[in-house]
């Protein structure tokens, strides 16, 4: 743990906790987070700290950051915290090897990974890629596996396209205009931010507009929800009426204000960056209006499995509704 950076939402920092007080006391929780905080792609997170859901439902949260999916599901397995939010991809990778994983909640239904390139060198369409290198945040990490993942589906070998770990700020927009790489995957407001800073320079594609494995889910341990489970369904329940919150409040005047009143990043403090990044992940929270808030559509997850079996990244022969329990969420 100590690499990983921390970062303190309603209180102080603390380990997980068996359950939400009950007596007007926080209880601590440690939340793991396979991104930075200082982005809009963990808008759920930050929108329950700062408008007081989390304070709410009797929790203290820490946000632990980790060095990508990799590390936040092998130090969810090591009992350092109780929860973590990862790729559907990523979850269902390490609980076919074995893992004992959880999907207690699909916050994500879409792909929120956008993949930054130059106007003089476009990645358009799959076949672009061919032949070029790609920035990626972390090696084996979501982004790398969505990436693989939209090549297969379009008939395309992904050892064909190679990977480097690049860092994730704008900046990394100087590599491809150099031509280092082709170009690099990043959150919605990251790319929105540099195609504002590169205008008619930085284009983005979408990686994962065809895939329903690229999708980002609230993933426990077995052991995490028999210790755990109440703190877990108190910290859900918060996530929930906070991306509600988000929802209902079209113009997005209030969950601005909300959100400035604690926490100040690039994409947050600009208004337009902010509002086109927050409208673009309300239509991916609620699948464009046509799902209920974190509740998980089994035949979409068995669909995301299919699809990672056709492209070998998993074996076939699972029951995949043994890796997800909607019970976690509130009605």
């Amino acid at each position: 743990m100590a690499a990983l950076g921390a970062l303190t939402a309603c209180g102080s920092a603390g380990g997980a906790s068996g359950g939400a007080a009950g007596d007007g006391t926080q209880s601590a929780f440690t939340y793991l987070s396979y991104l930075p905080m200082e982005t809009l792609s963990v808008a759920p997170e930050l929108m329950a700290a700062a408008g007081g859901y989390f304070a709410d439902q009797g929790l203290d949260v820490t946000f632990q950051t980790t060095k990508g999916s990799p590390q936040a599901i092998q130090t969810l397995v090591s009992g350092a915290g109780p929860l973590t939010r990862v790729g559907l991809i990523d979850l269902m990778t390490a609980a076919a090897d074995g893992q004992p994983l959880v999907n207690v909640g699909s916050i994500v239904r879409g792909s929120s990974i956008r993949t930054l390139y130059s106007t003089d060198v476009p990645l358009a369409s799959p076949e672009d890629f061919v032949g070029k290198t790609v920035g990626v945040p972390s090696e084996g990490g979501t982004s790398d596996k969505s990436l693989s993942l939209m090549l297969h589906k379009a008939g395309i070998d992904p050892s064909e396209v190679q990977r480097q770990v690049v860092g994730l700020g704008p900046g990394t927009f100087e590599l491809v205009k150099r031509g280092d790489i082709a170009g690099y995957m990043v959150s919605i407001d990251q790319a929105i931010t540099t195609m504002n800073q590169y205008p008619g320079e930085a284009d983005a594609f979408d990686s994962g507009y065809q895939v329903r494995a690229d999708s980002q889910i609230y993933t426990a341990s077995r052991d995490s929800l028999e210790q755990h489970g109440d703190a877990i369904r108190s910290y859900l329940t918060a996530i929930k009426q906070a991306t509600q919150a988000m929802v209902d409040d079209e113009n997005l005047d209030h969950v601005l204000e909300t959100l400035r009143g604690e926490y100040s990043f690039a994409s947050l403090d600009d208004d337009d960056i902010a509002r086109e990044a927050l409208k673009q992940a309300r239509a991916l929270w609620t699948a464009d209006g046509t799902a209920e808030l974190l509740v998980t559509d089994e035949s979409y997850w068995e669909d995301g499995y299919q699809e990672l079996v056709d492209a070998g990244l998993v074996e076939s022969g699972h029951d995949v509704t043994e890796w997800v329990d909607n019970s976690f969420v509130s009605a």
